[in-house]
């Protein structure tokens, strides 16, 4: 990224200009530092807790505004001049810090206030728990906060900490400027030509004197095509990665709300370890059943998992060599002839575990929003309203490290982020649903009381194993990932009374684990209507009717299956049940539509498996009148 100097039109090279944000990213990092380090008390998070000033008064909403307004002033380095709009960025970041440590401050005081007498929490503890907490705290944040709890407890005889001021210490702030702080006096934003253009004022050395060593610079922001022609660009946030200038580009698209009830089809998505995903779709039909027609649709990232496991496999083998090598050149003098070479070993292993990192980074954002992708082309050729999904503050592996691992590196919570992202642009709604039990019962005849057998295969069930689910009561056999998401589909239609909606965030859960029984039934083949040939006009005469076969020939038995295979290019086939596989292509949202040719996928992808995208050509039927052979039951 280059700029340009407003005042005298002259370019600026992309290594000056990462050099000058640099400057201000260090001058506003240094001042929210200095805020967070001398009010990281307990005095001073009793007031920002509180809420009101020393008028008396609430304070703003805004994080500048309500240290202005608490006193809480910033300090400027010595002999470096900065305009007041430097300082509400500075402020901005320090507020958004010490807010942050408030809400994590009451998740500590109600782990601390209902700490168990005995070894676990009993139900009781856990309700006096759950009354404590803040709205909206997970499942994880509890775990990890325990977790803390116990090493300060273990490092301090059993002694509870008093507040989090004595569990952690100030935390460092990030270099970066929130521009959305400032105003026009330090920057402007405009659109232009398909591109945005950045007005913002930069420091001309890293200790500037006055007004002289500031001046404007014109950035242009490509925009990716992602970026709608009506989106309204806001305030961005600049940072340094990687010796470039990042601009964080937030942007305003107008979406319809979206209802959390009245739902009849629905999508619903049940998390798995390799399988990433499986989908069913079901409907709620007008006596309160749920259906579905058996088809399980699934995301499968088996070759990319290995891939990353190997990755980070690669990744701690060389945090451990550049480990190796910095400690070795710690123990020896800088006199000694082996010190240059042992530095150089650790610069190079910290250099190759960085690149590492970045691209572990990048396969995972672009699996999370290729899955997400995905899920959301099903449920519009569906024609699904709304997408119901596992609630992922529940999920927590236990027992073996192993588990945990890999629970841990995947990318659930980016996926998650991405369907709620993609699926409010195309109007469909996104509910979370509870996790517990949807693989231990059977979604047939289960209704939470009949437990499923799990196998290695359908063909080893005297094996314990998780891939493969039976039902010893009504016979059914499928996977088990599938058996969960019906499980799921058939929660979310018939908890919709039971749905909460948080009024910040806008997401909807469901509170309230309602259980039902899902029955699979047929769609109905659809019947074009049969054209005339081009070029004949109405007939005029009734054709005759042809003479009677010899009653030898007649045969009145229906082939119960098909005896043929269908021609590869149409025409006319056996009788049978069994239907031509022609299915038109259905309209996709993105990418996820190449997943069809996985060898020729775009985004790299050339292992990953998963199911088509077919529009839905009717509803789901009341099934076939007509008895099946016991061979095709």
């Amino acid at each position: 990224m280059s700029a340009v100097v407003e005042s005298s039109g002259l370019g600026v090279s992309e290594r000056l200009l990462v050099q000058r944000v640099g400057w201000l990213c260090g001058l506003v990092s240094a001042m929210a530092g200095r805020i967070v380090a001398e009010h990281w008390n307990s005095p001073d998070l009793d007031v920002l807790a509180a809420g009101l000033g020393a008028d008396g008064r609430g304070l703003p909403a805004k994080g500048w505004m309500a240290l202005r307004r608490l006193d809480w002033a910033a300090t400027v380095p010595e002999g470096v001049y900065v305009n007041d709009r430097v300082r509400r960025c500075s402020q901005e970041e320090a507020a958004r810090a010490l807010r942050l440590a408030v809400h994590r401050r009451q998740i500590l005081t109600a782990i601390v206030t209902t700490w168990p007498q005995g070894a676990r929490r009993d139900d009781a503890d856990w309700r006096a728990l759950r009354a404590l907490l803040p709205p909206g705290v997970s499942a994880a944040q509890i775990a990890n906060r325990t977790r803390q709890v116990h090493a300060y407890r273990h490092s301090h005889h059993g002694e509870l900490p008093h507040d989090l001021a004595d569990l952690e210490t100030a935390p460092a702030v990030a270099a970066q400027v929130l521009l959305a702080a400032a105003d026009r006096q330090l920057t402007t934003i405009t659109r232009h030509d398909g591109q945005a253009v950045l007005r913002v004022q930069l420091p001309l050395t890293a200790q500037p004197r006055g007004r002289a060593d500031w001046a404007w610079h014109v950035l242009p922001v490509a925009l990716p095509p992602t970026v709608a022609a009506d989106a309204k660009i806001c305030a961005p946030t600049l940072r340094i990665s990687g010796h470039r200038v990042r601009v964080d580009l937030p942007h305003r698209v107008t979406v319809t709300a979206t209802k959390p009830s009245g739902h009849r089809l629905a999508l619903g998505l049940d998390w798995g370890v390799n399988t990433l995903m499986t989908g069913v779709a079901g409907r709620l039909t007008d006596q309160g059943r749920v259906v579905t027609d058996g088809r399980m649709l699934r995301y499968d990232a088996t070759a990319i998992s290995a891939k990353l496991h190997r990755l980070r496999g690669h990744r701690e083998h060389l945090a451990a060599r550049r480990d190796h090598h910095a400690a070795l050149a710690a123990g020896l003098p800088a006199t000694d002839p082996r010190t240059p070479r042992l530095h150089a070993l650790a610069e190079r292993a910290r250099v190759e575990h960085e690149r590492v990192c970045a691209r572990i980074r990048h396969l995972n954002k672009t699996l999370a929003w290729s899955a997400a992708r995905w899920a959301v082309d099903h449920a519009t050729a569906l024609h699904a309203t709304v997408i119901y999904i596992e609630d992922l503050s529940t999920l927590q592996a236990r027992g073996t490290r192993k588990g945990n691992a890999r629970l841990s590196g995947q990318v659930r919570g980016v996926v998650f982020e991405a369907i709620h992202h993609l699926a409010a642009k195309t109007g469909i709604t996104v509910v979370t649903v509870p996790a517990r039990g949807t693989s231990k019962y059977c979604p047939r005849c289960g209704n939470g009381s009949t437990e499923l057998a799990h196998t290695p295969a359908p063909d080893r069930s005297d094996q314990r194993g998780w891939k493969w689910a039976g039902c010893p009561r009504c016979g059914l056999s499928t996977d088990r990932d599938h058996a969960a998401a019906m499980r799921i589909t058939a929660r979310g239609l018939l908890a919709q009374n039971h749905v909460r909606t948080d009024r910040k965030t806008g997401r909807h859960t469901t509170t309230t684990t309602v259980e039902g029984n899902v029955a699979t039934v047929r769609r109905p083949k659809p019947c074009p209507a049969k054209q005339p040939a081009a070029g004949r006009g109405p007939k005029s005469t009734p054709t005759p009717k042809r003479p009677p076969a010899p009653a030898s020939k007649l045969s009145h038995r229906v082939p119960d299956r098909r005896t043929a295979p269908a021609p590869p290019s149409g025409g006319q086939r056996p009788a049978g049940q069994e239907p031509k596989n022609h299915h038109p292509r259905a309209a996709a949202s993105g990418p996820a539509h190449e997943l069809l040719n996985p060898r020729h996928h775009p985004t790299g992808f050339h292992h990953v498996h998963a199911t088509p995208v077919t529009a839905l050509s009717g509803d789901f039927g009341p099934g076939t009148t007509r008895p099946r052979p016991d061979r095709n039951v």
